[in-house]
């Protein structure tokens, strides 16, 4: 998936049927497409340039997500999730997407019934 996603254009992105954020190593939003902005109830435009993990989503800057980023050379990990910024908790399962020789990280989210 990392390939694809590293390689995708912003329209392959936003018409997916989950969410992708795009992100620079340093977590500066660099894409985050029309699913997850829908489900998320933020707009892209209000979060590429900012930083993930404190300013979009403080709910992920922890060990589990935004450690392993930090920490991790290489990251291919699926893990279930309760979101909880501005939304009631909801249950979804995160894949975290590095690679050492890439320039960017992904987070993807899909959202779970």
């Amino acid at each position: 998936m990392f390939d694809w996603l590293s390689t995708a254009t912003a329209a392959e992105l936003d018409s997916l049927p989950f969410g992708v954020i795009s992100m620079s190593l340093d977590a500066t939003v660099e894409h985050y497409n029309a699913m997850e902005g829908k489900l998320a109830g933020l707009t892209p435009g209000r979060v590429v340039g900012r930083n993930f993990f404190t300013s979009v989503a403080p709910c992920m800057n922890n060990a589990m997500v935004a450690g392993r980023f930090a920490e991790e050379a290489e990251i291919d990990a699926i893990i279930d999730y309760v979101l909880t910024l501005r939304m009631a908790p909801q249950r979804v399962k995160l894949r975290l997407l590095k690679r050492q020789d890439a320039k960017r990280m992904y987070v993807v989210v899909e959202r779970r019934s």
